[in-house]
């Protein structure tokens, strides 16, 4: 980041991170994709935010995302699944800093789900899609990848079954809350 720009503002989702953090703090965790690898990879895409470096946070959201946890670790007490960071780092990047068209990256991400754990992956990006679908209606999606995109009701019957116990409301709470939002701005 050069030293003539400020860090973006914190993000009241995620994990405060820890002074300076980079690859090896993701190389730690070997090939364990853990509690502790879910709480590395919030605290890092809240490093790079910081450091306006807004579409690999997303990224790692993504890779939190698909840590293999059960439900009742205390880390998703303090962290729960981080729809709510990723609305938000959407609402607040400011118009200079790159995110991509995260709608056409999950579309993708969703698309192409293998395993492990493929089909809770595979729902989560589509709740990660109808987030940026909420807040970026705008942006287009890709017509070369032909696939179904899925119904709100469909996801979160899908995030029911093959998600966390609560995740599918958790899930519905963001995405209403940004759909009135923006129903608040036009």
């Amino acid at each position: 980041m050069p030293a003539s720009l400020p860090p973006l503002p914190r993000c009241p989702h995620l994990p405060e991170p820890r002074g300076q953090m980079d690859w090896r703090d993701l190389a730690m965790h070997g090939s364990g994709r853990g509690p502790l690898f879910y709480a590395t990879m919030l605290k890092y895409a809240h490093h790079l935010w910081r450091r306006r470096l807004a579409a690999r946070a997303i990224l790692c959201l993504d890779r939190a995302m698909g840590a293999d946890l059960r439900g009742d670790e205390p880390v998703l007490r303090a962290s729960p699944v981080p729809y709510a960071a990723l609305a938000w780092m959407l609402r607040h990047a400011p118009p200079e800093v790159f995110i991509g068209n995260p709608r056409v990256h999950f579309q993708h991400y969703a698309g192409r789900m293998n395993e492990p754990r493929r089909e809770q992956r595979r729902w989560r990006a589509w709740a990660c899609w109808a987030i940026t679908r909420a807040i970026m209606p705008r942006l287009p999606g890709d017509p070369r990848h032909v696939v179904e995109e899925p119904a709100e009701t469909e996801i979160f019957a899908m995030l029911e079954t093959h998600a966390l116990r609560g995740e599918a409301l958790l899930w519905r709470d963001v995405l209403q809350a940004e759909q009135a939002a923006g129903a608040r701005t036009m």
